[in-house]
């Protein structure tokens, strides 16, 4: 079986409860002992810690677990302030940061503002990347560093610090097909969010190779963010993973109208997940018009044979890398959402690598 990548998100509902915040950020290297490649932390400033503290701390305390964001935005930090801070824990890390990046949501939504445009996203990730290159970017065109009257000023914008020798990769999380062309032309990853369905997943694949056309990165450098929980009761393991399936759902009807392949029934739930979020509780509940097919097609729930055949299948269409979602409810001690990670690598992950 082909070898590929597996991340996980780090929901933004652990940290709704300041008792639960391990400030050591010990809880790093469980991931990296159970055998991730990577971990992801939500950038979301009203609802979790600050997203660079903390890939900082759990940097400290990992050795080859590969840190970053899942995701940032282009409207809370200033590019020159987002890539400084992932380079710095490129350095910190030797090597081990991604930075992952999208329109933004509830960061955006909880300080007023709707997701950013995917023009705005475009400006933002080609400063991004000419950051990170130690490249220079021009000024804004209301730049007024002149009205100081210095001597001598910078006539443009670069990270002038020592870079590490590798390059911070960056992902665009993507639903759309605006997006996601722009990802495909712009940045080293495209981390889409279509959800587990192959139709879907294979349309979204399809509109990266139009937008990279006959480049060698044509088939590669593709994530898929997918909900997943393993155990031997399917019913009971979508419904574990209910707080995360509306939430990540959603993005497949940001605007109300669904995005990509979809039948009536989803999309008449999509629907209704768009008018009915409730994004003061993000990522915290589930929606009662859910049904099994619909949660079966935006993630993967079941024994460990059956998730190897779902990932298996999606892994023959491109994917390389599986950013995997889906944890207990709330309440669920980390140690037992250790335990179905641990599960998931031992009787899954571990058939692919």
């Amino acid at each position: 079986m082909k070898s590929v990548e597996f991340w996980h998100a780090r929901p933004t509902h652990f940290w709704h409860q300041v008792a639960d915040i391990d400030p050591t950020f010990s809880f790093a290297h469980l991931y990296e002992d159970a055998g991730f490649d990577g971990l992801l932390f939500f950038d979301t400033q009203n609802l979790a810690p600050e997203v660079y503290v903390s890939l900082a701390a759990a940097a400290n305390v990992t050795t080859t677990l590969k840190l970053g964001t899942g995701v940032t935005n282009p409207m809370t930090r200033h590019a020159a302030v987002t890539a400084s801070a992932m380079a710095t824990l490129q350095t910190i890390s030797d090597g081990r940061a991604y930075l992952g990046i999208g329109r933004g949501d509830s960061s955006l939504a909880h300080l007023g503002y709707s997701p950013s445009s995917a023009s705005t996203l475009e400006a933002y990730l080609i400063d991004l990347q000419r950051y990170l290159r130690g490249e220079n970017v021009e000024f804004a065109n209301d730049s007024n560093v002149d009205s100081l009257n210095l001597g001598d000023q910078p006539d443009a914008s670069r990270i002038q610090w020592p870079l590490h020798p590798e390059k911070v990769q960056v992902g665009v999380a993507a639903t759309g097909p605006l997006v996601i062309s722009m990802a495909a032309l712009h940045a080293d990853r495209v981390d889409l969010m279509l959800g587990s369905s192959a139709t879907r997943v294979k349309w979204g694949i399809d509109q990266i190779k139009k937008a990279r056309g006959n480049s060698p990165q044509n088939n590669k450098a593709i994530s898929a963010y997918i909900n997943m929980v393993v155990h031997d009761d399917g019913e009971t393991a979508w419904k574990m993973a209910a707080p995360s399936i509306a939430s990540q759902a959603r993005f497949a009807a940001m605007h109300g109208k669904p995005i990509g392949p979809v039948s009536q029934a989803t999309s008449d739930i999509l629907e209704k997940i768009h008018s009915s979020y409730n994004m003061k509780k993000h990522g915290q509940l589930g929606n009662d018009f859910i049904t099994s097919d619909f949660a079966h097609e935006f993630g993967i729930y079941g024994p460990p044979t059956y998730c190897v055949d779902r990932l298996a299948e999606l892994v023959e269409l491109g994917v390389d890398r599986f950013i995997l979602i889906g944890s207990p409810d709330l309440a669920a001690p980390e140690e037992e959402i250790a335990a179905l990670a641990q599960r998931a690598v031992d009787e899954v992950l571990t058939k692919f690598n």
